[in-house]
């Protein structure tokens, strides 16, 4: 699902662009995903976009998240730390950080990898018609794999 997910980032450079399900479901086919997967992805970009209208927006927020153990069981102790990291330096909303959050709960999968929290951020954004700044579009595109310590001396 992933893999579709990225696809479309880099194909339809704004969520409008993007054909409607059924068309998209077809140049998906002809490109050669998986139908299982490329039902999977619409349905979460689908739900992607009613978590997106539910979830109010808040005005400036000046509590804190606490996470729930299942939370942090499923989205890993890296997810959250990358999503605070993200939420403290003003590079999201705390609405975003929500749809974030209930997006990467919906995945079957724990913990989830910091990539794939990337991607779901990407996903985030995108569907929002809004670009990355370069200070998350570093993050976000840097893979932990790639990226070697610096060292000092």
């Amino acid at each position: 699902m992933f893999e579709i997910l990225v696809y479309l980032y880099e194909t339809y450079y704004r969520p409008d662009a993007c054909p409607d399900p059924q068309a998209l479901a077809k140049k998906l086919s002809a490109v050669g995903f998986d139908d299982d997967e490329i039902s999977e992805a619409i349905d979460w970009l689908d739900l992607l976009a009613q978590t997106t209208e539910n979830i109010p927006e808040q005005s400036e927020s000046t509590g804190f998240r606490v996470y729930a153990q299942q939370e942090i069981a499923i989205l890993g102790i890296p997810a959250v730390g990358f999503i605070h990291f993200l939420e403290s330096a003003k590079l999201i909303t705390p609405k975003q950080r929500e749809i974030i959050i209930e997006r990467a709960l919906a995945i079957d999968e724990a913990p989830i990898s910091l990539d794939k929290i990337k991607i779901i951020v990407l996903m985030m954004l995108w569907s929002q018609g809004k670009e990355p700044d370069l200070l998350m579009f570093d993050e976000l595109l840097l893979s932990d794999e790639v990226v070697k310590p610096h060292l000092l001396h």
